[in-house]
């Protein structure tokens, strides 16, 4: 049976495995622990019997006025427990917090990961934006949204015509 709890700082050293996946992000430790004192609700893993770390979701909130979301950072499921619905179940954590406050979800995606991009399709996502060289400056890297509930117009995901670069990008 599978455990969704929020993250925990001991967590920090028991779920490095989880980010061997080469399409996985990983930061450095004072990045995660800055997310899990800011923004505690929107960090979650979950676990199989025997407390093992299955995946982990981290998230955030930012923007101003109808630009006020939520931020899916990572989320990321280990190969051996993939094709479970943990992705599926840790989004829909998210999604529900930032429903209650704001007008849609985001997240970043490499323009290569096509199982990814499939998958967040799947969930209600679309391609907002194309951010060139993204990634390390070298890869693109694609900005997919969902429209929440305050969204009633869906203005949030009408797709952008043009691609930007990561400098044209606003951060909170």
């Amino acid at each position: 049976m599978t455990t969704i709890r929020r993250f925990r700082y001991d967590d920090l050293l028991r779920f490095t495995f989880v980010n061997l996946d080469h399409l996985t992000e990983t930061f450095n430790m004072s990045f995660y622990m800055t997310y899990l004192a800011r923004w505690p609700d929107y960090f979650h893993v979950a676990e199989a019997p025997g407390h093992r770390i299955m995946g982990y979701i981290m998230g955030k909130v930012e923007g101003q006025g109808e630009s006020w979301h939520g931020h899916v950072t990572a989320v990321t499921v280990s190969p051996e427990y993939r094709r479970q619905q943990l992705a599926k179940k840790l989004m829909n954590l998210l999604e529900n917090f930032s429903d209650q406050i704001g007008y849609f979800v985001d997240l970043f995606v490499r323009a290569s990961n096509t199982p990814a991009i499939k998958m967040y399709e799947k969930l209600g996502y679309v391609i907002y934006r194309r951010v060139l060289r993204y990634y390390s400056g070298e890869e693109d890297g694609l900005d997919m949204r969902k429209a929440l509930s305050r969204d009633v117009e869906k203005k949030s995901v009408i797709p952008l015509k043009r691609p930007v670069t990561p400098d044209e990008l606003e951060y909170d």
